[in-house]
């Protein structure tokens, strides 16, 4: 099992080879993400509101942040594990960033973080890389600043708009972050974007131009609840599953059907076989 890390993703660019990232929250999937070979592991601050009920990503903590962080390196070997830096844990002082950031990779085991802008977030790039904490970068919607945005929309469709996140990427670039993370932003200019740049892409609603693709793994199983934005692709329904799995135990549980005799101990312990015969 060859270990990535952010050297290799960059040479998985320059070979034209697709990466694959998923999110991941818990110790069991990231051991499904290993297994299925998927490149890169993002404990994302989408764990606000898929996992922790919140309406959006705004108010999850870094405190929260680390506990999934940490989950998640228990079950990995071979992806990067990287973690976002929520919201206000990086904007407003470098020595706060530089804190949030190393308690993610030196308590939870993160190899890298994610943060979310452009020219305003460079130089806190190049003050986490100063510590040695590599950075990946995330442009388009941004969905810390969907207040500032008025809601959850396509970014880079005005051409003052494309230029900025254009603009934006070299910047990071220059910066020193590994990869760029874009989101949701019309096709044509996530494949200039990955065009002009020597670190990789990794799209989420971007098209296929860029050179990997991330999903939040709850959308890809289908366990949501809600309209699925229309960048998804469900590959799996679970969540009518685990629901008909639920009411059928409590039907069960109330005709008393459960436990049956195969779901109980008894008050003598099951007779001891006899051991087989040897023969020479």
């Amino acid at each position: 099992m060859t270990k990535v890390t952010t050297s290799s993703l960059g040479e998985l660019k320059r070979k034209g080879e697709r990466i694959v990232a998923l999110t991941a929250y818990d110790a069991p999937t990231a051991r499904l993400l290993d297994e299925a070979g998927v490149d890169v592991a993002l404990v994302g601050d989408s764990v606000a509101n898929v996992k922790l009920g919140y309406a959006n990503t705004i108010p999850v903590t870094v405190d929260e942040m680390l506990h999934h962080v940490k989950a998640v390196r228990r079950g990995l070997e071979r992806a990067l594990l990287v973690a976002d830096m929520p919201y206000l844990s990086y904007e407003l002082d470098a020595r706060e960033a530089l804190r949030h950031a190393g308690r993610l990779v030196k308590e939870g085991g993160a190899e890298a973080v994610k943060v979310e802008g452009g020219l305003e977030v460079a130089p806190v790039v190049k003050e986490l890389l100063r510590i040695n904490v590599p950075v990946m970068g995330h442009l388009g919607l941004t969905p810390q600043a969907v207040n500032k945005l008025g809601g959850f929309k396509v970014q880079g469709r005005r051409p003052q708009d494309a230029e900025k996140i254009v603009t934006d990427a070299r910047i990071l670039e220059g910066a020193g972050v590994f990869a760029i993370v874009l989101e949701c932003v019309p096709e044509d200019l996530a494949r200039e974007v990955t065009r002009k740049l020597s670190v990789p892409t990794i799209g989420i609603g971007a098209g296929a131009g860029c050179d990997g693709q991330i999903l939040v793994v709850d959308d890809l199983l289908g366990m949501g609840q809600g309209p699925t934005p229309k960048f998804v692709k469900r590959y799996a329904d679970l969540r009518p599953q685990m629901l008909d799995a639920i009411k059928r135990w409590s039907g069960d549980v109330r005709t008393a059907a459960f436990p049956g005799p195969e779901q109980t101990y008894g008050t003598k312990p099951p007779a001891a076989r006899e051991p087989r015969e040897r023969r020479p």
